[in-house]
């Protein structure tokens, strides 16, 4: 719809809503901007009334209750209005869960795509009266959603919709094309990922958003899978990373890395500084706390944790060039 018709027919609700009267479609006309027609037209009459009566179509397709009527005997056309009472939403009243719930999701919009639209539902609610908790700022870690997939998956969720996306593999230069019925988007530790239905694999799975390279489409058809009533997102995506029973060795300088000395089960001392033995499931975190000691720590052991350590450092020069 052209930005222009949008605007009449925004206009032209105000003026439906203005009065109880019924208004006819001569002073319809004379006051909603939008329907003036340039002077010189070869039949503003009929021009007007098409526009008209698209936009009485319009406005009935979208459920807005247009009546039509007249206010006496005497008159001698039907008007138009709009009764606030079948316009107006119902008193709306959260529970304080559901408050807060609102609060956080606007928080969580401010830093997305959808931050116009958040600000406008949060202004309507409001203005109704609708009292909407604000999440204390100290008490809530901040939630980034920066990460451009992240709009196209929400609104694939909520429409059921099937998404084929180019996925990273783990500490790779390789992508994989991906074929998602998604079921949820959820984050943490500061992480977005995506759970669905792969329907490549056949199976379920998590997919971080910041390793999909490109465009997030949205393909033709609804999703076949419904999700399962017992799945837990969060376990899932806790799941996929959590290495059980991991070991590292790791040397750190003489008195340097005390966050990784803190996890050691052991250490041993040596003229090169001190080798830590240190247990983890959680492979990303890990290789996250030995690349942020910088120069004071090398990781040796296992193959996996030591190229991970090398991809966020190599990822780390590369941006600083």
């Amino acid at each position: 719809m052209a930005a222009r018709r949008q605007q009449r027919l925004v206009s032209l609700v105000l003026c439906l809503l203005s009065t109880r009267q019924f208004i006819t479609a001569e002073r319809i006309r004379d006051t909603v901007e939008g329907y003036q027609v340039a002077d010189g037209a070869s039949n503003p009459d009929e021009a007007f009334k098409r526009s008209f009566e698209r936009d009485k179509a319009e406005l009935r397709d979208l459920g807005i209750p247009l009546e039509t009527g007249r206010n006496s005997v005497f008159d001698t056309e039907d008007g138009y209005r709009i009764a606030r009472k079948d316009f107006e939403l119902p008193a709306i009243s959260f529970t304080a869960d559901e408050a807060a719930a609102v609060g956080l999701a606007a928080r969580l919009w401010s830093t997305a795509s959808l931050a116009s639209e958040a600000r406008a539902a949060l202004i309507k609610l409001r203005a109704a009266g609708v009292e909407i908790e604000e999440p204390e700022s100290d008490t809530l870690p901040p939630l980034a959603a920066s990460e451009p997939a992240l709009p196209p998956l929400v609104a694939a969720v909520s429409g059921r919709r099937v998404v084929q996306f180019q996925h990273h593999k783990r500490y790779s230069d390789n992508t994989d094309r991906r074929t998602v019925e998604p079921w949820g988007v959820l984050s943490w530790r500061g992480r977005w990922y995506v759970v669905g239905h792969d329907r490549d694999r056949g199976e379920v799975r998590s997919f971080r958003l910041d390793r999909i390279v490109g465009e997030v489409k949205t393909l033709p058809g609804t999703a076949r899978t419904e999700r399962p009533a017992e799945l837990d997102m969060l376990a899932l995506v806790r799941g996929a990373n959590h290495h059980p029973n991991q070991q590292a060795l790791v040397r750190v300088a003489p008195n340097r890395g005390g966050q990784l000395r803190r996890l050691a089960s052991s250490a041993e001392h040596g003229e090169g500084g001190d080798l830590l033995t240190i247990s983890y499931r959680d492979l990303d975190r890990t290789a996250g706390l030995v690349a942020a000691a910088g120069p004071d720590a090398y990781v040796l052991e296992p193959p996996e944790l030591v190229k991970a350590v090398v991809a966020l450092l190599e990822a780390a020069a590369g941006g600083q060039r």
